[in-house]
């Protein structure tokens, strides 16, 4: 059984496999921020009313920012358009969010474990993107056509 490669202009080279892992990774990433940038667009007053609860300045413009990096830079990342730029954005945003909404360490006990859970998924979600930012989207991408 032979397996398929590809020559990058930095001379890594991948399998048809690794592609298919990469667009496959891709959009179980997007998958998180598209629907939920829908959702947030779609319920754009609760939004905002949810980032004013916990005390952030300018919520509508907040709300704006989530709504075009979840929803933008999410849809960029599925299809492979400027990827290393959509994760590394969705990246940093992530980050910020995580440590604003999920403060597991100032909550109560009833809130602090469900936070607490929500952080490190996000945190590795952050390592996912890092990683497609490190390596890029595969073959499999418009960035790649």
């Amino acid at each position: 059984m032979s397996t398929i490669t590809a020559t990058r202009p930095t001379g890594v080279t991948t399998s048809g496999s690794q592609d298919v892992a990469a667009l496959v990774g891709r959009i179980l990433l997007a998958a998180l921020f598209v629907p939920a940038g829908f959702g947030k667009l779609m319920g754009f007053a609760g939004t905002v009313g949810y980032i004013s609860s916990v005390g952030l300045p300018l919520p509508q413009v907040a709300a704006v920012v989530a709504i075009l990096v979840e929803l933008g830079l999410g849809l960029a990342l599925l299809v492979g358009f400027k990827t290393r730029w959509a994760a590394i954005g969705i990246a940093l945003f992530t980050l910020v969010a995580t440590f604003s909404f999920h403060n597991y360490w100032a909550m109560a006990a009833d809130k602090a474990f469900v936070n607490q859970l929500m952080f490190f998924k996000n945190i590795a979600v952050v390592g996912g993107l890092l990683v497609v930012w490190a390596f890029g989207p595969g073959r499999l991408s418009i960035d790649k056509r």
